[in-house]
């Protein structure tokens, strides 16, 4: 294991590291939201994308609150760190009742050559992976 608790290279793929799938949950917990937030919308953030059921809506400015921890609550932190004991964010308005629930769910690799933008360890970007 790397520092990280990332594996240095899994079979066949050369050296990558893992990263959490998330879902982040609208909770209201009985709290009156003033900004449009509906009780169990969520968005989901695979790879790098952030991937919206039908019809789901966020505020950009919720959003804007929680895209700088989306990156980090992605990386396998120590369990005494705050970013992994800590799960919900405030909706940025004070006077809103919104909170989003960031959840860990499924882990997925990453192969170094896929994901950088070095020329010279350069791969497959992993979102062409697989595509004729």
């Amino acid at each position: 294991m790397a520092q990280g608790g990332t594996s240095d290279a899994r079979e066949g793929e050369g050296p990558g590291f893992w990263l959490w799938d998330l879902r982040v949950d609208t909770v209201l917990d009985g709290r009156t939201p003033v900004c449009r937030h509906v009780e169990g919308e969520h968005v989901r953030v695979e790879g790098e994308a952030l991937l919206f059921p039908a019809g789901a809506r966020v505020s950009m400015y919720a959003l804007a609150a929680l895209l700088p921890l989306l990156p980090a609550k992605r990386r396998d932190t120590d369990p005494h760190d705050w970013m992994s004991t800590d799960a919900e964010v405030a909706c940025p308005d004070p006077h809103c009742g919104g909170r989003f629930r960031i959840v860990r769910e499924g882990r997925r690799w990453f192969s170094h050559a896929a994901t950088t933008g070095l020329p010279d360890a350069r791969g497959t970007p992993y979102w062409q992976e697989g595509q004729p």
